[in-house]
């Protein structure tokens, strides 16, 4: 990134920076190396799409998905500002009912699933956009407590259990860093049969 010029706002990336790397810092484990397909499912402003951005350049292409599209107009914004050279398609559509996407080499949803009361279905579907041996990674509050923000929270072990019943191998626990709203966040990690 070029250094700015004096008096110029910062890129948002940089003004975002300890955000994006909480989000690298969980989603790193789970991320095989550059390249691939991957979607941002529930994407956000776009924190954790910068996050995987970063773990999949140079080569990369995300689909950013998001029912806001106040909330994709601004990643797009922050993206074309932040990373101009970056293959993001962004998607307004609701997962919840389906989506249409290439065959994904990864898709990442991070904290979306807190807003879904019967996940099994939604994930049942969004499962069948993977590749063989795809990665599905989920990052969400370490809780089983919901409140008005996280309303259908999603601890570790419930995650664990949850993507071994929609038919995922190798589930397991990615990484856990200390959260000041709910105590603890996660990323788990589970792949596709191929």
């Amino acid at each position: 990134m070029a250094p700015h010029q004096l008096g110029s706002a910062p890129a948002w990336a940089e003004r975002e920076a300890r955000r994006i790397q909480k989000a690298i810092t969980l989603l790193r484990p789970g991320i095989p190396g550059p390249g691939g397909i991957w979607a941002d499912v529930g994407c956000g402003d776009g924190i954790f799409t910068s996050a995987l951005h970063t773990l999949i350049q140079p080569s990369g292409e995300i689909y950013a998905v998001d029912r806001d599209q106040y909330a994709l107009d601004a990643l797009t914004s922050n993206f074309a500002e932040s990373y101009p050279d970056a293959a993001l398609h962004s998607m307004q559509a609701d997962f919840t009912r389906g989506l249409s996407l290439p065959a994904l080499d990864g898709m990442v949803m991070a904290n979306s699933l807190h807003f879904v009361p019967d996940k099994t279905p939604v994930l049942s579907r969004l499962i069948r956009l993977l590749k063989p041996g795809g990665r599905l990674i989920v990052v969400e509050y370490n809780t089983s407590r919901g409140n008005s923000a996280v309303p259908y929270p999603l601890d570790d072990q419930s995650f664990l259990k949850l993507a071994a019943h929609i038919g995922l191998h190798e589930v397991h626990i990615l990484s856990r860093i200390p959260s000041s709203f709910l105590g603890e966040m996660y990323a788990g990690l589970g792949l596709t049969h191929g």
